[in-house]
């Protein structure tokens, strides 16, 4: 899914373990409960993007200076 256009795009609980989502537009989607352990986000757009209790864990890649807890996700230890 890398530079994937998910504008908007509703992810509510989706399974994106070890996804490959660098460069993702994932502006304003809805990641509600999503599961991103190990996904790679590097260089996405989430502005707006839904993150409550979405699911990450030590190897999940984010955007430069983005604090996902800030912006409701929790992290795991395992990607259960």
């Amino acid at each position: 899914l890398t530079g994937a256009n998910l504008w908007r795009a509703n992810l509510w609980r989706a399974d994106l373990r070890e996804a490959d989502l660098t460069g993702a537009n994932l502006y304003g989607a809805n990641l509600y409960g999503a599961n991103l352990s190990g996904a790679d986000l590097r260089g996405a757009n989430l502005s707006y993007a839904n993150l409550r209790w979405a699911k990450y864990n030590a190897n999940t890649q984010w955007p430069a200076g983005f604090d996902p807890v800030a912006r409701g996700a929790e992290m795991v230890e395992d990607d259960d």
